[in-house]
């Protein structure tokens, strides 16, 4: 006899879009696992996309590479309101040298779906750059997640 499922199976069984998102990204960094190059922006973006799209506040994050542009970690270091995050360079710095990082790329999301630099996006970066210069470590790129990308390397912006 062939039971009708119950509306608990149903809940158990049922797939939300942050599931769909949250595994595409686990796809998509399996891609761009400690070997990968950083050398395809689209990938690089793509893999933004669906850690940060499903947030409803800023959230900043930082690729940690090494001197080959292969991944270290990705890390979410600030969250912020739906229309602004802190970003305090010195834990950035920090964050570089712990993890003896050569290079890096930053990302955050806006969840209004305009990915539009601001001018505080801008000026961070600016600011960010000038601190890790001290130190030669390079920033590669800010991408500005929202329904779109935005990137400050493809922009001229770095």
């Amino acid at each position: 006899m062939h039971n009708k499922p119950t509306v608990k199976d149903a809940l158990k069984w049922s797939v939300t879009a942050l599931d769909v998102l949250s595994k595409a990204a686990d796809l998509i960094g399996k891609k761009l696992n400690r070997n990968s190059v950083f050398n395809c922006p689209q990938a690089t973006k793509d893999f933004l996309t669906y850690k940060l799209a499903p947030y409803e506040r800023e959230v900043f994050c930082v690729l940690l590479l090494d001197s080959q542009h292969r991944l270290i970690e990705f890390h979410e270091l600030f969250y912020g309101t739906i229309d602004a995050t802190a970003v305090y360079p010195r834990e950035v710095v920090k964050l570089v040298l712990e993890h003896n990082a050569a290079a890096v790329i930053f990302a955050h999301n806006h969840p209004s779906g305009v990915a539009e630099p601001s001018m505080a996006d801008k000026n961070i970066t600016q600011k960010l750059t000038s601190a890790l210069a001290l130190i030669d470590v390079r920033v590669l790129d800010h991408i500005v997640v929202g329904e779109t990308q935005v990137s400050f390397a493809e922009r001229g912006l770095i």
